[in-house]
């Protein structure tokens, strides 16, 4: 996912965004597994999407130009 947005500005916020997937793997060890299994489903999802847009505005910049 991290390929999919833009690099921070910030170098702190940069750390931030690698460190939060690890994070989060020990923070929803401890929540119930369909709590779990919809924030995976839903970030894969929102991956997707966030992934589909970015080649379609991509693919409309190349054809305008």
């Amino acid at each position: 996912q991290q390929q999919l947005n833009p690099t921070p500005p910030d170098p702190m916020q940069a750390k931030v965004m690698k460190l939060l997937p690890v994070i989060f793997t020990f923070f929803f060890l401890w929540f119930p597994a369909g709590l779990v299994l919809y924030w995976v489903v839903n970030n894969v999802l929102s991956i997707a999407q966030q992934w589909y847009i970015t080649r379609k505005i991509t693919g409309q910049a190349a054809a305008a130009t």
